[in-house]
């Protein structure tokens, strides 16, 4: 997958976020975005994911056939199909489950081939607690749970905010490993200011360069 942003920027009221972003994202290659709390990291992450509208610019999106090498064009309001997104602000359903959960993100989003849902809640380490609502489950364990709908689900691009938050040292090396095992050959884009969340990343991309 491509994600092309052409001149994109982004303004609440009258202060301007960022502007004149250029950058294209290619699936292979892992991403960082980076810069101080506050400097616009998250909502740069969801105009690439589609999410947010931006005020000036436009976002182009391709799905690249690997055979041909050819890139077909996406419609904008189409491209959420092929982006998973894990984050902070993204409530769970917490009246749920995460069996229940899971299943009910895999009929919008199925997950990669070869993983039964029982399997995917075996590897974050939430097996004992399969039939526990969400509710009762510590920050830690929910945050398991974001980081496995986003990284199990099978989209050629995976979208992460500061996907650490409320990780135990035990936690990270397990995000790290989903990592390792299952992002390999995606578009991989990480907003965070913690090195030890994008530490794979090879691009390093600065918000403060398009303030």
């Amino acid at each position: 997958m491509k994600i092309s942003l052409i001149n994109a920027g982004k303004r609440f009221n009258r202060d301007w976020i960022f502007r004149k972003f250029n950058y294209g994202f290619t699936a292979g290659t892992a991403y960082a975005i980076t810069g101080p709390n506050g400097s616009g990291k998250s909502t740069l992450l969801q105009i690439i994911g589609g999410a947010m509208i931006m005020s000036e610019g436009s976002a182009k999106y391709e799905v690249v056939n690997r055979q041909s090498a050819i890139g077909n064009e996406i419609a904008v309001d189409k491209a959420f199909q092929y982006i998973s997104i894990a984050a902070p602000y993204l409530e769970l359903i917490e009246e749920m489950t995460v069996t229940e959960f899971l299943q009910f993100h895999g009929q919008f989003k199925p997950f990669l081939p070869n993983f039964s849902i029982h399997e995917i809640i075996a590897i974050i380490g939430l097996d004992k607690a399969a039939h526990k609502q969400i509710r009762y489950y510590s920050s830690g364990m929910k945050q398991r749970v974001k980081l496995a709908q986003a990284i199990f689900s099978n989209v050629p691009c995976v979208l992460l905010d500061e996907p650490c938050t409320n990780l135990d040292a035990e936690g990270i090396a397990l995000y790290q490993q989903l990592i390792s095992n299952y992002c390999n050959n995606r578009l991989v884009i990480v907003s965070s200011n913690d090195e030890q969340e994008y530490s794979f990343c090879t691009e390093r991309i600065s918000i403060l360069n398009y303030k």
